[in-house]
């Protein structure tokens, strides 16, 4: 695979999140599709979601500036995250749009091509609060392998 930073390139992707509430943990993982990009020296990761409400595709764009996350389909969400900061975002629902906001705590990736296969990683800590309550401690570990 040549190193075309334009190019997307299929990968396979592992999501873990956890999640702390008021005393409890909660661990999802998913196994998904995708694909990964570079441009402008950022980088995109590309995937859908298949849940209970729909096809959600999934856009997580990240750089050393920070990072976002950008839902569509069956759910539509914009979460951002910077290192130290807090950073307004929204979750639009039937009901209406949801005020949402992170506290990131540490925000991590890399990326490495060997031997022409890509490898990278994105971490991220954050306190979600919605509509200015806390929902909880998050930890979104995202590593991607090239197919």
């Amino acid at each position: 695979m040549a190193q075309n930073p334009q190019a997307s390139v299929p990968v396979d992707i592992h999501l873990t999140t956890s999640i702390e509430h008021e005393g409890e943990k909660e661990v999802f993982k998913f196994m998904l599709s995708g694909e990964f990009q570079e441009k402008n020296g950022s980088f995109f990761l590309k995937y859908n979601e298949i849940q209970e409400e729909g096809t959600i595709q999934t856009i997580v764009k990240f750089s050393d500036k920070g990072a976002v996350i950008l839902r569509s389909g069956a759910i539509k969400m914009r979460l951002p995250f910077n290192e130290k900061e807090q950073m307004n975002g929204s979750y639009e629902s039937p009901q209406g749009t949801l005020a949402m906001s992170t506290r990131t705590n540490k925000l991590s990736h890399s990326h490495t091509y060997k031997e022409s296969q890509l490898e990278g990683a994105l971490r991220l800590d954050y306190h979600l609060l919605m509509q200015g309550i806390a929902v909880g401690s998050y930890t979104l570990d995202l590593t991607f392998k090239s197919t």
